[in-house]
């Protein structure tokens, strides 16, 4: 079973904020929302191990 990383892993985390952020600019609600959406999507189809995804899900609603 593939351990999930809960602890700061992320090279510039500040930067890829920005870059989220910016990302964001100019949408409306309806279209930020459908953009994250895609986004889990890609990173889900990223890492590709479905329990993964699932203790991941779990680790997001603590």
């Amino acid at each position: 079973m593939a351990e999930i990383v809960t602890t700061p892993n992320l090279e510039n985390p500040d930067g890829f904020y920005a870059e989220l952020l910016t990302s964001h600019e100019g949408l409306t609600k309806a279209e930020s929302d459908a953009f994250n959406a895609r986004l889990i999507l890609l990173m889900a189809n990223q890492i590709g191990d479905r329990e993964v995804l699932s203790r991941l899900l779990e680790a997001a609603k603590r």
